[in-house]
Parts: C-alpha cells; structure tokens; sequence
C-alpha cells in the first residue's frame, strides 16, 4: 500500500469528492480525520474506512473557523499522534449570477470557506509537518481556476487564489520537505455539479439538458469526470511517487477548455 503508516485530514470528507478522496487514501493504508460541517454523512464516511481495516475518526468542522480548525487538527494528533497528509478539499459553490447580483455576503462566504478555510487549515497543521521534516498538503482547486467562468465570480476567484496559496506554500515549506500541490478537476459527476447545471440553466433561461451537454461537449472526452480518479490522482500526489513534485495544478478535467 502506497501510504502505510501514514495519517491524513480531509476536510469536506462526508460526501462527493472529498468522501471518494479519503476512501482511497485509506485503501492505500492511510488512517483517517474526516471534516465537515454535517455529523451524519461524516459517521457513513468514518463507517466506511473502518471497515477498510483502517483508523478513522469525524470532527464537525466549519474550516472558516479559526477555532474549530484548531480543534480539527488537535483531534487529529490526540488519535493519530502525526499528521503527514492535509487534503483541502471543503468548499462551497456559491452563487450563478452576475456580478451585479453577487451579494458581498455570498462573496464573502465562498472566500471564507474556499480559500481562507484552505489557509487556516494549511497554517495549523505545518508546524507539525516541519517538525518531522516531511508532509503532503493537495488543495482541491478546480478548473475554474485556470480559467474565465462567466457567472461564478466568487467561486473562480476563490479557486485562482487557491492555485496561488499552493505555489506560494510549496515554495516557501519546501525546504522542510514537504510537497504543497493543487488538482483542478473539470465538471465532475455528482450531487454539487447537478446543483451547478441546475443554477446555470435556471440563470440562463435555457433547459438542463442543454447546460449539461454544453458541460460535457467542453470536454475533450465527451464524458463528465469520474470523482473516483480525482481521489486518484490525490493518492498519487500523497505518495512518495510525488516526492520531486511541488508547486503543481494537476488538471484532472477531462480535457475541459482544450
């Protein structure tokens, strides 16, 4: 297994991409925190890594609290005694709309949990990964990140600066030897991009079919991707496969924009 031994947090862990990224960090061996803001998809999660054969453990966690992101990695070492991996992955998709109709409130939540959580988090657990000399942080971006994306300001403006913590962080812990990488997926299958075809459509005043196909005709494979090779392509980034690699986005997109 390509992570024995090794211990991880995964915030936003309970469901969609973040659940398939700490299912697949624990069948490569890894044990387990699982973070978000809801206790009972975060018990199926923990319920189901148990049942790996692995350690793991839930804590409620807004990560836009400062506190509770403390609280988070505290828990983490009181059960673990180590934290070697930090996947940011907890999010919010925001508001379809125009700029115009963005409310400073909306604006401010998707940065606050988008970013800021992804900063305190990285903040809290980085002492501890300095002092054993080695540690993986993967924030999950998105391809919104590399790109325009008419209608989602705050979500793409949360996810280029994502890209620009993660850079920022590889350069500045690489000497310590730990790896800081970001992974933007494309259009992913699941509940939140069904929320984000739905939003676009009712914004837009056309169908939802429609909006998917224009999701899916974006792609250089024709298909949305599959949540399970972004939790993939984290594994690898959490590896020692990955150890000469820093400062990274990986696009896990499908071809999205080619």
């Amino acid at each position: 297994m390509k992570l024995a031994n090794k211990t991880a947090i995964v915030t936003g862990g309970g469901k969609g991409i973040g659940k398939e990224i700490a299912l697949a960090l624990a069948h490569e061996g890894a044990d387990v925190l699982v973070a978000a803001r809801q206790s009972d998809v975060l018990e199926q999660t923990t319920s189901e890594i148990q049942a790996l054969g692995r350690r793991s453990l839930f804590c409620v966690t807004d990560v836009s609290d400062e506190s509770q992101v403390e609280k988070m990695v505290n828990t983490a070492l009181d059960s673990f005694g180590h934290i070697d991996i930090l996947v940011n992955n907890a999010g919010v998709t925001g508001p379809t709309a125009a700029i115009t109709n963005v409310t400073r409130d909306s604006w401010d939540e998707v940065m606050a949990i988008n970013l800021t959580g992804a900063f305190l988090c990285a903040r809290a657990v980085v002492p501890h990964m300095i002092a054993r000399g080695s540690g993986k942080i993967v924030n999950i971006s998105s391809i919104a990140g590399k790109m325009a994306y008419a209608l989602r300001s705050p979500y793409a403006a949360s996810k280029w600066g994502m890209l620009g913590l993660s850079c920022t962080l590889a350069q500045e812990l690489g000497p310590y030897n730990i790896q800081v990488n970001a992974i933007c997926p494309g259009p992913t299958a699941g509940e939140r991009m069904t929320g984000v075809i739905a939003g676009r459509a009712k914004e837009m005043g056309r169908s939802v079919e429609e909006v998917e196909r224009m999701y899916v005709e974006g792609t250089a494979l024709k298909r949305m991707v599959d949540p399970k090779h972004v939790a993939a392509a984290v594994v690898f980034l959490c590896s020692t496969d990955s150890d000469s690699i820093t400062g990274e986005a990986l696009e896990v997109s499908g071809g999205f924009g080619l």
